[in-house]
């Protein structure tokens, strides 16, 4: 097979990167020869997540501007420099194709290769697109859904295949249930404030059952020492809080309840080694995409949502505390995930890849 060079691009969060990684991964599997590079936010978390997975990587100075007020005139005002950096790339790499998936920094690469016929193709994870996605589905070949009931918006260029995830997250082996209920908290890559402090003012609530607790939190870097200093406080010294699990798969297999936002990767990571979760959207995500996500999951009775302006620390103890009492409610939930699983989704998505590649030849 003759060598051929692919853009991957997008970024700013986690939910981005690591379909990002799950395709480049597959692509590089059917092809060992295929020259892949990945563009994408200067953001520290994700120059982070790229060198510790070796990958080809270049980041360009440019913020989200949908949303964003008078901040948005500052992020305006990147977007002729991020087209000069993503034509000067185009040209240096001419690539065969370019892949966008989703967030702001794949606007500007994206959109030049389609303007310069470089074959193109976005990814989007949420039931809503997004702001980027929005304005590119007029000008790119394909548009890859996460969920059957996104087609609509991408006006006939839309196909079904689910969200890319880790492979590892499809074959998690069962987790032995035990006397403890092992909880996982997580809110994303870089961590939710707003999690941190439900978790945290919950635990006094929680102190009488500690015993029959096991938790997992992923605080993020900001909010680590004050966490784990409250878990101390209230006698969960077994607890594990850390500012980021990068084997997340180990920390899902080892939990029976996943607490969390309603991130897309985060849902398709949650069907895919379907886990039971209690889910906490982000109530200012753009559009509020998250309550859709996660409405997807309540709908076929694989989770449970509270939402922001109804929490509170009594709520969240009691829905733990009834869950480590009933635990075939668990049971029930990750037999419905099943309802939304997709397999093979990187592979569908490489498929299309090279198809789109050879249609161009």
């Amino acid at each position: 097979m003759k060598k051929k060079t692919v853009i991957i691009s997008g970024g700013g969060t986690g939910g981005h990167i690591y379909p990002a990684l799950a395709v480049g991964r597959k692509l590089q599997e059917r092809n060992g020869g295929l020259r892949l590079t990945y563009v994408g936010s200067s953001r520290s978390v994700e120059k982070d997540l790229m060198e510790k997975f070796r990958v080809d990587f270049i980041p360009m100075k440019i913020e989200g501007i949908k949303g964003k007020g008078l901040r948005g005139i500052k992020s305006a005002l990147l977007l002729p420099p991020s087209f000069i950096k993503s034509l000067s790339i185009l040209v240096r790499l001419r690539p065969d194709l370019v892949i966008g998936v989703g967030g702001f920094s794949s606007g500007p690469i994206v959109l030049l290769a389609s303007w310069l016929r470089i074959p193109t193709l976005i990814l989007e994870q949420n039931i809503l697109p997004g702001f980027t996605n929005r304005l590119l589905i007029h000008w790119v070949k394909r548009a890859v859904a996460a969920f059957q009931s996104s087609l609509p918006a991408f006006k006939g260029k839309g196909i079904f295949f689910g969200n890319p995830v880790r492979e590892e997250f499809y074959s998690l082996p069962p987790k032995a249930r035990d006397a403890k209920l092992t909880l996982l908290v997580f809110g994303g890559s870089q961590g939710s404030h707003f999690l941190n402090q439900a978790m945290s003012s919950t635990l006094p609530l929680l102190r009488g059952q500690k015993d029959s607790l096991r938790i997992f939190h992923q605080t993020g870097e900001k909010d680590y020492e004050g966490v784990r200093k409250i878990y101390l406080d209230n006698g969960f010294e077994d607890a594990v809080v850390a500012p980021y699990f990068y084997n997340m798969a180990d920390y899902f297999q080892k939990s029976d309840l996943v607490i969390c936002r309603a991130g897309a990767t985060t849902i398709a990571e949650l069907i895919a080694a379907g886990k039971a979760s209690l889910l906490f959207p982000f109530a200012q995500a753009a559009d509020n995409h998250q309550v859709f996500n996660a409405r997807e999951l309540e709908k076929v009775g694989g989770s449970e949502i509270i939402e922001e302006k109804d929490f509170r620390p009594e709520l969240l103890a009691r829905k733990i505390q009834h869950l480590a009492e009933h635990r075939e409610d668990l049971d029930r939930m990750k037999k419905n995930l099943s309802a939304l699983r997709t397999e093979r989704v990187a592979e569908k998505i490489a498929d299309l890849c090279f198809k789109l590649m050879e249609q161009r030849v």
